[in-house]
Formats: C-alpha cells, structure tokens, sequence
C-alpha cells in the first residue's frame, strides 16, 4: 500500500457525504459510518496502519481528522436534523494499535461534532483474539461500550456475541448500555424483535455463533439453523395441495426439521425415535467444551416439534416391516451416522476406543491418550480430554489439522490447543495399535507414539441399512442427512427442510 495524497482523500469525503446524501433520499432514517475494524476510516483511526506525518496522522486529533472531515462534510449534505452515529472498535485489540483508552478520548470528540449516538464494537477480524466464535461467552464484549457510555451524554450502542433478547434487555435495564445491536441472530431468525415482543421466546430460533455464515459469506449467505437465509423468495412454505401421511425415521436435527416443516404444510406427520430423547448428534455435539450454544439449538428444535402437531414416537426402532405394515405415503429416512473402525491391526484392543464413547462418558481412558483422527471430531475430543488432566496426542494423515473446521474457527481450536499443549502430528498414518501406544508411518519413516489409550476420531459412516431395506417398498423415499452421506449439521437441517417442502 502507499499513502492516499491529499487529493484522493478529498475525493474519499465527498463520496462519503454524497452516499450519505443519497441514503438520506432512499428514505433511510439514520446512518452510521463505519469506522471499526480495518476499514479505510478505521485504518486511519490506527497508529498501527497510519504513518501519516501530515494533518491526517499523528496524534488522537489528527489520525481522527478523516472520519470528522467525512461527518461534517456528510452533516452539510442532510442538514442538521438527520441521525448520523459512527460504529467505533473499542479496542482494534492489534498490537500497536488503538486501544480503549484512546477510544475514550475519541468519543466525547464524537459527541461535540454532533453524534447522535456511538455504536461500539469489537476489533479488526485480524487481530489474533476470538471476538465472535462460540467459545467467546455470550456478553464478552459489553464492557467496551459500557466504558464510553460512562463519558458521554448521548445514547451508546454495544453488543457482539448477545444473541438472546432477554440477555439484551438486563444489559440496557442495568444501565450497562443504552441500546444492543444483533447481526448474526437476526440471521438465524428475522423475526427474532417480533417474537420477542410477543412474548414469544421459546419460538426463537437461537444464533449458535457456529461463524458459517463468516466461513461463506464471500460467495453467499447461509445459515446452520435457518434453511431460508439467503433463499427466502425461494424456500417458501406452502400448504400442501395433497396432504399425506408422512414417516420421519430419526430425531437429530435433519429429522426434526423435516418433521416441523412437514407439519407446518399440513402433512400427518409420525417421527419415530429409537432412543428416549430428540437431539441425535446434536446431544453428543453439545459435550466437548465451548459447545454451550448448541443445547440451546436443541432444545428450540425439541419445541417445535412438540407444537408442530406431529406424533413423536420415541424408545421405538421401527423395521422396514414395521413401515411397509403402516403404509405411508412418504418416507423420511433421517438415521444418522455411526463411528467409523477402521481397518488397523490392533483396533479391537482393550485400550481403544470410540470419540463418542469418550464424550458421552461411555468409556475411560489413561492419562496418555493418543486420538487418531485430526478433524473436528478428534480436535473437540482432545479439547475434552485436555480439560480434564489427559495429555493428548493427536496423529492426522492429512496435511492439516482441523481441515474440516470453517476457517473463521479453525485458527481458535487451534490456539487453544496449542495453549493446552496438546501434541499434533500430521501426514501420519496410523500402522498398528499395541498395548503401548501407536506404531505410525510419516513420510516413509515409522516411529512409536507410547500412549494408555487409543480414541478413534476418523468419521462417521452412514447408518442407511433400513433405507436400503425401503428401497421399492414405499411410495416415496427420501434419505438425508449422515444416513446419505456423513457431512455437517447444516446439510442434515437443510435437506430436511428442502425435503419437506416439497412432499
């Protein structure tokens, strides 16, 4: 990069005020210039990005001479009765960088230029500090806004990882801000504000903070636990012209969705669970640490399908006789996946077992605990071990650990297990599994990793023996989720809702 001339910063001004202009004349009521993150205002606001020796750098004052050259340029275009607020990092939290107590210079600076009100955020997305990621409690954040509200007199705006509206509503009750901001869980649910003044919270769908909208956003918006983001003119829910009578095999995520949105279009909808609760992998999912937003997700399924009007049938393994028997008209085939064993000499050993048998509490392991298996699965099993005392080993064929990981969280399960000093091996495979621990071969050598236990973390395969056993026997059969193929959360919710629509 090379500095702006002063030319090119004029001209920056102008086109800012003109965009407020026109904002103005598209009938927006307020706007709010961005000035967090590493944005070209929050560059300047930075000693860490601005060298400037001019006007334009410096000092507080003079690194702050751009975004108030653009607000008094954009409050000369609208008048003086138009809302204009700025978005502020509290902290841009990069070394060098502008901290909170700089911020607490700049905010009464923003007030007497005229601000209606200061919205203030987190950091740069390149400071090495999780902001956003479900590990990050809920509420974290609160604290920089609440700072600036103490030295001002106009309304301050805070919020990042608030995704709940009763959290929203204690913060602004304690006086800790003066309004709450919400991105991601208006995602997840647009008509979160509307539910919420109806009283109607439990039918919140909740923001998990899984980040994939994040990991896609530069191709397009998706959502985990909202079907419809990004597709809404497309993923309508009509009634059903033929309504039928409709079989759900499985409670995880994908099949309950297909069950709510079945119900919702007027099928006679019966979900049929072999265990004693609905959940599926979401239960198992939710163990390992930083997971606490998934229970949340569960629970909010586990609703809608009790008011959805559906029979859940659960304690019941249905046969393929069972179904035929019954004759329903459609077919839902949700049966979830099982853990992969793969083909190793020494699998069987009194000292190996499964990640989900770890998780759930099935099974115990040593002190020295080697996870074969780098992915997501093995990164959340060394994350639990950890906690609890275990010293982890994790040997992965691949050239990465966590490669199945969006790439907004990766790079946190990563610090913190390094944190953790859990042991990460890649391009390793795995030879033979002794009483001792693991003999494995790395780029043409072999070496013996000495451990108690051995935790398969390798995948999933799908659990599709009562699809097979359907196949021709039903009018119409559908299989989604890990009973096709083994995938992520998103693609089970996503073809259960897509199915379901269209039956």
């Amino acid at each position: 990069p090379r500095p702006l001339t002063l030319e090119e910063i004029e001209e920056m001004i102008q086109d800012f005020a003109e965009g407020t202009r026109r904002a103005r004349d598209a009938g927006f009521d307020m706007v709010e210039y961005q000035a967090s993150t590493a944005t070209i205002i929050g560059q300047f606001l930075s000693p860490l990005t601005n060298r400037r020796t001019d006007g334009y750098g410096g000092d507080i004052e003079g690194r702050m001479r751009f975004l108030l050259d653009i607000i008094d340029a954009g409050r000369k275009k609208v008048g003086p009765d138009y809302a204009l607020i700025t978005r502020i990092s509290g902290s841009d939290f990069m070394e060098g960088g502008h901290t909170l107590e700089e911020v607490k210079v700049m905010a009464p600076i923003l007030e007497r230029v005229g601000m209606q009100a200061l919205d203030v955020t987190t950091g740069w997305h390149e400071a090495p500090v999780p902001f956003i990621q479900m590990a990050v409690p809920r509420g974290a954040w609160v604290y920089l806004g609440e700072t600036i509200k103490k030295l001002v007199n106009i309304p301050v705006i805070g919020g990042t990882r608030v995704n709940d509206p009763i959290m929203a509503e204690e913060i602004i009750a304690q006086g800790s801000l003066d309004m709450v901001y919400m991105g991601r869980p208006l995602i997840a649910d647009p008509e979160l504000p509307n539910k919420a003044r109806e009283g109607r919270f439990e039918d919140i769908c909740p923001c998990t903070a899984c980040c994939h909208c994040f990991d896609g956003a530069a191709e397009a918006l998706e959502c985990v636990v909202n079907p419809r983001a990004g597709r809404e003119l497309e993923y309508t829910i009509e009634p059903a012209k033929d309504p039928k009578r409709v079989f759900v095999i499985g409670g995880g995520p994908g099949g309950m969705e297909a069950t709510i949105v079945a119900s919702q279009r007027g099928h006679k909808v019966t979900l049929y669970e072999k265990g004693d609760t609905l959940g599926g992998q979401l239960l198992i999912a939710s163990l390992p640490p930083y997971k606490e937003e998934l229970p949340y997700y569960t629970r909010y399924l586990v609703r809608q399908v009790e008011k959805s009007g559906a029979e859940v049938m659960l304690n019941t393994e249905v046969t393929a006789r069972d179904i035929v028997d019954a004759g329903p008209d459609a077919v839902i085939v949700a049966t979830g996946g099982v853990p992969i064993i793969p083909d190793i000499a020494g699998v069987s050993g009194d000292n190996v077992v499964t990640a989900e048998e770890v998780l759930t509490g099935q099974k115990e392991v040593g002190d020295r605990v080697i996870i074969v298996g780098g992915g997501l699965i093995g990164c959340e099993t060394a994350e639990f071990l950890a906690e609890r005392g275990k010293k982890i080993t994790i040997l992965e064929m691949l050239d990465r650990i966590g490669s199945d990981i969006g790439r907004t969280t990766r790079w946190t399960v990563l610090q913190r297990m390094r944190s953790a000093q859990i042991q990460m091996e890649t391009r390793t495979r795995v030879v033979e599994i002794t009483e001792k621990g693991v003999l494995a071969e790395r780029e043409g050598a072999a070496g013996f990793f000495e451990g108690d236990s051995v935790v398969l973390a390798v995948g999933m395969k799908s659990e599709n023996r009562l699809a097979k056993e359907l196949e021709g026997k039903v009018p119409e059969l559908h299989i989604i989720g890990d009973a096709d193929k083994h995938r992520r959360i998103i693609d089970a919710t996503h073809e259960g809702f897509r199915i379901a629509r269209e039956i």
